[in-house]
């Protein structure tokens, strides 16, 4: 039986997981930073991507 999609909370959304090579890559593509700067940024504001993206916006 297939999963209640009426029943997802959304919870992986506002995470990045560092330890995961997909999403270190998927903030490398979109923002345009080393891997090495993605997983500084993931691991400074523990995985928030709002906090992430918002500190790529400010700085180059």
């Amino acid at each position: 039986m297939a999963d209640n999609r009426q029943k997802q909370d959304n919870r992986d959304r506002s995470k990045v997981a560092a330890s995961e090579d997909y999403g270190v890559a998927c903030r490398v593509l979109k923002f345009g930073a080393s891997k090495k700067r993605a997983l500084e940024l993931i691991i400074k504001h523990g995985g928030s991507r709002k906090n992430f993206e918002a500190e790529r916006a400010r700085s180059p």
